[in-house]
């Protein structure tokens, strides 16, 4: 059996997590900041992932897509070292998915995963499908029982 690729990839995690979801179609896009605007949602409720080289392996920091990531603060919460992934980490370890376009799940990626404590005020958020053309609605509740993030503000001030 292949491995899943990108929107089947997270669609099949979702389903097997028992997560309701809404898988959103859209145009081509390459930041979270289109990525909303192509789903029809504001900014804030984009969930943004964010990921990190820690000394362990890799870190997941979750955040809307209006905030900008503090690095200190997530050095505080990993007690140590954090760098942003580069792009060839992202494509060797992360095949299945577009670079750019990883999902909010810390644990399909084999990840430690932070949320920022902002993306629980919303209903709904949206967050990277795997490739460029999709994303994801779920609510940030169903995020937290799945990914079993740290839950802090991350953001800059």
């Amino acid at each position: 059996m292949a491995v899943q690729q990108g929107i089947d990839a997270v669609t099949g995690f979702l389903d097997q997590s028992g997560v309701s979801y809404e898988v959103l179609e859209h145009e081509q896009t390459f930041s979270a900041r289109e990525d909303a605007r192509a789903s029809g949602v504001s900014p804030e409720d984009e969930a943004k992932g964010v990921l990190l080289r820690v000394a362990d392996g890799y870190c997941l920091a979750v955040i809307p897509a209006s905030e900008q990531l503090d690095l200190h603060k997530v050095r505080e919460i990993v007690g140590g070292a954090a760098r942003l992934a580069t792009e060839r980490e992202m494509a060797a370890d992360y095949d299945q998915f577009d670079v750019g376009a990883l999902p909010p799940f810390g644990p399909m990626l084999s990840a430690k995963e932070i949320v920022d404590r902002r993306l629980l005020e919303h209903d709904t958020i949206v967050g990277a499908g795997g490739d460029h053309r999709h994303s994801v609605r779920i609510d940030p509740n169903a995020l937290v029982r799945v990914a079993e993030p740290t839950l802090a503000d991350i953001c800059q001030d």
